[in-house]
């Protein structure tokens, strides 16, 4: 019988704008813990583990109590991390494998619940989700991912550039606000044979130049499913990010250390 959705949170220390990512202090709490604290309380998921190739972040989810797998330093992508966990016998029973990225740690159920619903009630090989750029300087900036999508939902392409690009002017405030211009959220829904696929092929020429994981599967001909969701806080790349997520996370009250069980 099947087992529903297996929820994978990828975590590497390599990272070039933000010395080991995952263990960056947020309001003094490592990053992975924000983030880890969210996914576990994600109705969406069956069951959900962290996997690294770091002892140091593996010392710190399992005191969490977060399960934890251990993976090759090798993966080119997050992605190609989770693969490696979901081939596990353990895992294989799993219908549909959910990759929720380690910078992510304000991420909404409901983003997660649209990219799960495009594999599971959709049929899509891959779901995704994608929110409104609505900012001018989203539009520009080359760190944020842009998605173009067709009228069905599929993904077209993905890009660091301003993509669909305006060729007589820039858009409006009112057009940033709608499709086409979307920002790409960085969480997948594959289904088991299509997440053994992505990660049996090499990595891609697009791949490569854009360094966008998403560019592999979509070159091969893999269909991707974007749902696109209303507002999204954006991921944790750079000190600057990190400075405006604790603004916000004082906001909404969360300046107090977790309560932790156990």
């Amino acid at each position: 019988m099947r087992k529903g959705v297996l929820g994978i949170v990828p975590a590497r220390l390599a990272s070039t704008r933000l010395p080991k990512k995952p263990l960056y202090p947020i309001l003094g709490r490592p990053l992975i813990e924000w983030v880890w604290r969210r996914v576990e309380r994600m109705s969406s998921l069956d069951h959900a583990v962290v996997a690294t190739d770091s002892n140091e972040v593996a010392d710190v989810c399992r005191a969490l109590g977060a399960p934890v797998v251990m993976t090759s330093a090798a993966h080119p992508s997050g992605t190609d991390r989770v693969g490696e966990v979901a081939a596990r016998e353990e895992y294989r029973g799993f219908h549909i494998v959910a990759n929720i990225q380690g910078d992510e740690p304000l991420l909404e159920e409901h983003h997660l619940s649209a990219a799960i619903a495009l594999v599971r009630d959709e049929g899509w090989e891959v779901g995704t989700c994608a929110t409104p750029l609505v900012d001018d300087e989203a539009r520009k900036d080359p760190s944020v991912v842009k998605v173009a999508r067709a009228e069905n939902g599929r993904a077209l392409y993905f890009s660091r550039a301003q993509i669909p690009y305006k060729r007589d002017d820039k858009p409006t405030h009112d057009e940033m606000g709608r499709e086409p211009f979307l920002r790409h959220i960085g969480i997948y829904a594959y289904t088991q044979g299509a997440l053994s696929a992505w990660v049996a092929l090499p990595p891609s020429p697009l791949e490569r130049l854009e360094r966008l994981e998403q560019l592999r599967p979509l070159e091969a001909g893999v269909r991707i499913g974007v749902a696109v969701v209303g507002s999204a806080d954006a991921g944790v790349d750079t000190p600057a990010d990190v400075a405006r997520l604790e603004e916000h996370l004082i906001a909404m009250g969360h300046a107090q250390p977790f309560v932790t069980h156990g």
